[in-house]
């Protein structure tokens, strides 16, 4: 595919890029190789949707320790323990949307959205993009916020760019995913939780995270939300020098990610988790 038709695998060659995406690769290689991976992967991938799940948490407001999270059976009601809830709910849901985002990006989109946000908001705006003059929270992102009309016509043709393919590097592409979504907050609500659940699936579904051990979510939390909306500006500049930043932060995060469960594999082979 020509690079006239293929716009995401211009951005892989940004400078810095490719740098990010070999360091990306080497680390993810580095935990699928581990000996416990050959015989616990299943634990491995469980534990890295509840740590994910945590990460993307911690950058929506609920910065919960671990451990509370895997104790807590009720994430009913309001405010943190909701928004704890919606993000468990997300990464179970995105092991489950692989077939759907390959035929139908936006469905896919929407399906989170209504796992994410179902009962919490007016059922009217739950699972579409938000009309004109339907208002959007979403404290961490502080960017102008486009209209309903920029919003459906940047979706549509994000959504033309994945079903088309692409040569580009998975890194680039979920880095991509992830930014047009926090830069348009297509829906009233939750737009980061599902941000970062849909960058997971683009990471599964490429392959290079098959087993999903490898959240990025983890290492988003832990660059920090400041950072994370410094990388986000970059994003929504446009400039190069701007975009390759943001893929290198995503890059980072994928690296941490995937540090994370290696460090989960050293538990169990000593025995200590």
């Amino acid at each position: 595919m020509s690079t006239e038709a293929d716009p995401l695998a211009v951005l892989g060659g940004l400078p810095g890029v490719a740098d990010s995406v070999d360091s990306v690769r080497k680390a993810v290689d580095r935990v699928y190789g581990h000996r416990v991976m050959r015989r616990r992967s299943n634990e491995i991938t469980s534990e890295a949707a509840l740590r994910g799940a945590r990460g993307s948490a911690a950058l929506a407001g609920a910065d919960w320790a671990l451990e509370e999270v895997r104790r807590r059976s009720d994430f009913g009601g309001e405010g943190e323990p909701w928004t704890v809830g919606a993000a468990l709910r997300l990464t179970a849901e995105a092991g489950q949307l692989l077939g759907v985002w390959r035929q139908s990006p936006l469905r896919a989109l929407a399906r989170l959205h209504l796992v994410a946000a179902g009962g919490a908001v007016p059922d009217e705006t739950v699972g579409r993009p938000r009309l004109t003059g339907e208002s959007v929270t979403e404290p961490l992102v502080d960017l102008p916020l486009p209209d309903a009309d920029e919003v459906a016509g940047r979706l549509d043709g994000l959504a033309r760019l994945l079903l088309a393919g692409t040569e580009a590097p998975a890194l680039v592409t979920a880095a991509v995913v992830h930014g047009e979504l926090l830069a348009l907050r297509p829906f009233g609500s939750c737009n980061g939780l599902v941000a970062r659940a849909a960058e997971r699936i683009v990471l599964v579904g490429s392959g290079l995270d098959p087993k999903s051990i490898c959240p990025a979510e983890v290492g988003h939390a832990e660059l920090g939300r400041e950072a994370y909306a410094r990388a986000l500006d970059g994003y929504a500049s446009g400039t190069p020098e701007g975009v390759a930043s943001w893929i290198a932060h995503c890059g980072r995060a994928v690296e941490l990610g995937a540090r994370e469960s290696a460090a989960v594999c050293e538990a169990l082979q000593r025995g200590a988790a």
